[in-house]
């Protein structure tokens, strides 16, 4: 750290403490060139999520954008659109790449509905997956039934070992 007065490329830290919460950390300083002391404040810089669209463009995570999404999926469904929209949100910000597929994000958003709701899972699904016809909805539904029944299957068995 350079010295504000002298330039020095030199300092000594004489006292740390973290600042709002463990936000930030607050440095006092002392250069040994001249012997003056000054302050310093280390921040952790939060790199935006950039997201890849299908066209290939790159824009930044605009969380409210997925949260109008999720909030059309689930109108007028038992579903709390919030809840839903943070755990995307969490596992975005949990997962290490600063830069993630709309595609990845998308499936999240699926993963997530279909555990909570079926019928605000499709919704989402037919404008994600951009069904053309009642034939890939059908496909849709079809794909979600035999799902459904292999876990009732794997239930059922694990059940019975117990």
């Amino acid at each position: 750290m350079k010295c504000p007065v002298c330039n020095s490329a030199d300092s000594r830290v004489l006292d740390s403490r973290p600042v709002d919460d463990g936000g930030s950390i607050k440095r006092r300083r002392e250069c040994p060139s001249c012997g003056k002391r000054f302050t310093t404040y280390e921040v952790i810089d939060n790199v935006p999520i950039t997201v890849v669209k299908r066209s290939g463009k790159h824009e930044f995570f605009d969380k409210h954008k997925l949260k109008l999404g999720i909030e059309r999926a689930c109108q007028k469904r038992p579903v709390n659109p919030d809840e839903i929209a943070s755990a995307v949100e969490n596992d975005l910000q949990n997962s290490i790449a600063t830069e993630i597929t709309s595609q990845d994000i998308g499936e999240m958003v699926l993963a997530k509905l279909r555990e909570v709701d079926i019928v605000s899972y499709i919704r989402f699904a037919s404008v994600y997956r951009e069904f053309r016809d009642i034939d890939s909805f059908m496909e849709e539904i079809k794909s979600l039934s035999r799902r459904r029944k292999k876990t009732a299957v794997k239930s059922e068995s694990g059940g019975a070992n117990d």
